[in-house]
């Protein structure tokens, strides 16, 4: 079992929407804050800058990578504090429903870069994401990452280029390798994925027991069981959980089989009572009254906010 790995397995995009910019300079580009989602740029060509309120500017060189994983508004420029148009005052060339190009600028060095805007439905890889920082660079000069990276980052190029049958296809499943891979490469490098739940993944025990909830979260999990699935004592299980998590196993079940129920209310097709017997609740009423206490509405009420978030977005 690998924990870590099976959470990076869950990020496939879902609503996922591309941008080839074509700029030159001096432009800049203001983005909106995307709520529930993470945006990535990648610098095909160039240099430029990416600026989030509250951090420093990053500058930006062809083959690196910046990720806004917490959807926050945002600024990409040709130099720091460089005005911004906003994103949707600029011209848009669809190609697709999912994929525009972008062209502005005053005639200078070029910039080419490939964005996007994605979203993610598994409640694994949200809980990924929630934990992420404002804003992750993955600096292509850095020879541990260039060879991976180069090549990706040419396929994708040569796609966003030219876009032929199949290209969405083949462009959303490089943009998975490359989220991954980026996300990964700051896991293993920066301290702060070392503790917490991501933490938590890395110990062979604490985090076998994660899995197996998440994988099986309709299970009549006990302290007891999860201790004998992972070849420990109920005790030192239990307290060396609570240290690595932050909470009970029993209090993090609970509140993952709501993150479950969450996005299962999403989809209009299953009802309440379904959602409560895959997450192995005796009834409906049983389901709701524990969705009511961990969320502070009831099942019904949280499906009309996604109905309507769902809405607002299209």
């Amino acid at each position: 079992m690998d924990p870590l790995g099976d959470a990076l397995h869950h990020l496939r995009m879902r609503g996922t929407f591309y941008s080839r910019c074509d700029f030159t300079a001096p432009w800049g580009l203001d983005l909106p804050p995307f709520e529930d989602s993470l945006m990535f740029h990648v610098v095909t060509a160039g240099r430029c800058w990416v600026e989030v309120d509250g951090a420093e500017p990053r500058q930006l060189q062809a083959g690196d990578v910046a990720l806004v994983p917490h959807g926050e508004g945002h600024r990409m420029a040709s130099e720091p504090g460089e005005p911004g148009v906003p994103l949707f005052d600029l011209p848009h060339d669809y190609q697709s429903d999912q994929y525009e190009v972008l062209r502005q600028g005053g005639g200078g060095a070029a910039t080419g870069l490939l964005c996007a805007v994605i979203r993610f439905d598994d409640p694994t890889a949200r809980q990924l994401v929630k934990l992420l920082p404002r804003t992750i660079v993955v600096d292509a000069s850095d020879l541990s990452h260039a060879e991976w990276m180069h090549s990706t980052l040419r396929f994708m190029a040569s796609e966003a280029r030219s876009p032929r049958a199949g290209g969405e296809a083949v462009m959303t499943r490089l943009a998975d390798v490359l989220l991954i891979q980026t996300i990964r490469s700051w896991i293993e490098h920066d301290p702060a994925a070392q503790t917490g739940w991501l933490g938590a993944l890395r110990d062979p025990q604490v985090g076998g027991a994660i899995t197996l909830m998440q994988r099986e979260p309709a299970r009549t999990w006990t302290v007891e069981s999860l201790s004998n699935e992972v070849a420990m004592s109920r005790s030192a299980f239990a307290a060396r959980f609570a240290e690595l998590v932050g909470e009970p196993p029993m209090r993090y079940l609970a509140q993952w089989r709501m993150q479950v129920a969450l996005t299962l209310l999403a989809d209009e097709r299953v009802s309440v009572g379904e959602i409560g017997r895959r997450l192995g609740y005796e009834s409906e009423a049983a389901f709701s009254r524990a969705f009511k206490r961990f969320v502070g509405v009831a099942p019904g009420a949280a499906r009309r906010a996604s109905e309507a978030q769902r809405v607002s977005r299209s």
